[in-house]
């Protein structure tokens, strides 16, 4: 009976180890998945835009486009998608680009309701850029109990008018929308720093947790030695 026993045992454990190497995989591709969709549904009147476009110098090209198999046509819609993002956050940085975002936020400022969700939104994501010379922007926090711990992204720092204790105002995102997320207030001695980048933590959320920057100090004497969370913090008069 041992050896009947042994196989079973062999037989079950591959069967998990098996399965731990398939949901990773799963889960990589289930983004990837989505992130593609999302982009393809984007990019789809950018494709019709561009047939029309062609369609004035070359009706074969334009034709040949509109004919393509629905697969090309959604990496053609990906790829378009990539490229006017690329575009529109160049124009941002020049002059021109400027301009035209001032106007636009003007203009988005006169709507009800969609100001709030668009002013909202861009002060958020205004908050979480890094700013030279501030403390660690990535830090891990105790939430949603002391025995576990999140990423968060400090955007403010502040002082207790009582006690003089240095205080953070902490966002922690949600998986896998980082848009939605809590606001915590969370004593300075108390973050736990890491040397991730806003970019990798970003992606470690997003992802679930399946693309991760790679070690980190989970208890955090080390880290915030090193970090030596340099800050200024005002106080109120």
């Amino acid at each position: 009976m041992e050896p009947k026993q042994t196989n079973k045992h062999s037989t079950s454990r591959y069967i998990v180890t098996g399965l731990l190497t398939v949901i990773p995989l799963g889960l990589t591709w289930a983004v990837f998945y989505f992130l593609f969709v999302q982009l393809s549904k984007i990019g789809t009147p950018l494709v019709k835009a561009l047939a029309d476009y062609l369609n004035q110098y070359s009706p074969e090209l334009s034709e040949w486009i509109l004919t393509l198999d629905p697969v090309f046509q959604s990496i053609l819609a990906v790829i378009l998608t990539l490229f006017s993002l690329y575009l529109l956050g160049w124009l941002t940085t020049v002059w021109i680009g400027k301009l035209i975002i001032n106007v636009f936020d003007s203009i988005i400022s006169q709507i009800p309701f969609v100001e709030t969700i668009y002013g909202s939104t861009k002060k958020l994501i205004s908050a979480l850029q890094p700013k030279p010379g501030d403390i660690q922007r990535v830090v891990l926090i105790e939430f949603p109990s002391p025995k576990m711990k999140t990423v968060g992204f400090v955007t403010q720092t502040m002082m207790d008018v009582d006690t003089n204790q240095k205080l953070a105002a902490v966002y922690v995102p949600t998986t896998p929308n980082p848009t939605s997320g809590y606001l915590e207030i969370v004593p300075l001695d108390q973050l736990v720093a890491t040397n991730w980048t806003m970019d990798e933590a970003m992606a470690f959320i997003i992802s679930g947790g399946i693309m991760t920057p790679g070690n980190l100090s989970y208890n955090g004497d080390e880290s915030r030695s090193k970090a030596g969370f340099k800050t200024t913090v005002k106080k109120k008069n």
